[in-house]
């Protein structure tokens, strides 16, 4: 994947291009996909990425450029290279700097996203680059940052901490849901309550979350969770269908739980 890679930094706006996902944390299978971070500035030539594509394929690939995936996950494209799936998500570099300068002083976003059903929360730009694997770097532009974000900010861990209230907040919404029968409010209550939580876990110790794949069994492995973190939580949600108001009263003391074991 390092050729792919030096390719990719040949194309114009290009700067930098990093392996993210399973494998980078030993976790993949033989058929998992690889995920290339492609970082750039300014104008990217996007035809010529579709050009390099469609030349690494042998066929026409489809290039979104940036914003056509959405506003967070920006762009990229799917392609398959000797029978495994490759992902290229574009990253706005200027864009990561911007959030990485915000997670220092303590401050975050959490936008609408597609395939991120909790929202995208913007912590995870210097995630990726903290936890991803760098292989294409000219310039060292991400080297540097990279260098950086493995000191996760102080700030943004008493951010996180504290937004856990949230979860509080939307478990008390969803006991109105549990006496009416609104299970979808409830499940969405629950959900975003949850994923609170984990969010909130992760940055306790000092761990940088990416997105919500995986997060419930990670956050339960963490110091901080409570015992069954993972078995509870999916407990709560599945008891929504047959005893809404057990399930908000589990919901309800998970959460306090692990705000008393957050400080």
């Amino acid at each position: 994947m390092s050729a792919v890679a030096e390719r990719l930094a040949g194309v114009r706006g290009v700067v930098a291009v990093a392996l993210g996902g399973s494998r980078t944390r030993g976790t993949h299978r033989p058929d998992s996909d690889w995920d290339l971070g492609v970082y750039y500035r300014g104008g990217l030539d996007v035809p010529a990425l579709a050009g390099l594509a469609e030349d690494l394929t042998g066929a026409p690939v489809e290039v979104a450029g940036p914003g056509g995936w959405g506003p967070w996950v920006n762009g990229g494209a799917w392609l398959t290279l000797d029978g495994v799936a490759v992902d290229w998500i574009l990253r706005d570099l200027d864009r990561v700097e911007s959030v990485w300068a915000g997670c220092l002083d303590g401050r975050y976003e959490v936008g609408t996203q597609p395939g991120h059903p909790l929202g995208f929360w913007s912590p995870a730009y210097p995630g990726e680059v903290a936890l991803g694997r760098v292989l294409a770097d000219p310039q060292r532009e991400l080297t540097v940052l990279q260098d950086a974000t493995r000191r996760y900010p102080e700030p943004l861990r008493a951010a996180l901490i504290a937004a856990s209230w949230e979860a509080e907040f939307s478990v008390e919404v969803a006991r109105k849901s549990a006496g009416s029968g609104d299970t979808l409010h409830g499940a969405l209550c629950l959900s975003r309550a949850f994923g609170i939580l984990t969010q909130s876990l992760h940055a306790h110790d000092r761990r940088w979350l990416l997105n919500e794949k995986g997060a419930l069994a990670s956050a339960a492995a963490l110091p901080a969770a409570p015992p069954d973190f993972a078995r509870r939580v999916s407990n709560a949600l599945t008891g929504l269908g047959t005893d809404a108001v057990g399930a908000v009263g589990a919901a309800t003391a998970l959460v306090g739980e692990v705000r008393a074991a957050l400080g």
